[in-house]
């Protein structure tokens, strides 16, 4: 289980006071976000070992501000 960051840290990041994200669409933001980590890894060669899970790792990058959404 994740603590930290929160889920309603991460949804903050990522929707808008007029507009909040949902937790299924955190889910699915962060889903593709670890299994962007983990291509791009297998990719360099790079393992993994004693660096955070993939799924924290994207939870991480959601709550520090570096994954956005795009509106279609």
């Amino acid at each position: 289980m994740i603590n930290e960051p929160s889920v309603d840290e991460m949804i903050r990041k990522l929707g808008t006071e007029e507009e909040p994200i949902s937790r299924y669409a955190l889910c699915t933001i962060a889903s593709k976000r670890a299994r962007q980590i983990i291509e791009t890894e297998k990719n360099l060669g790079h393992e993994s070992a004693g660096r955070d899970k993939e799924l924290l790792a994207a939870c991480k990058d959601i709550a520090s501000g570096k994954v956005v959404i795009a509106k279609d």
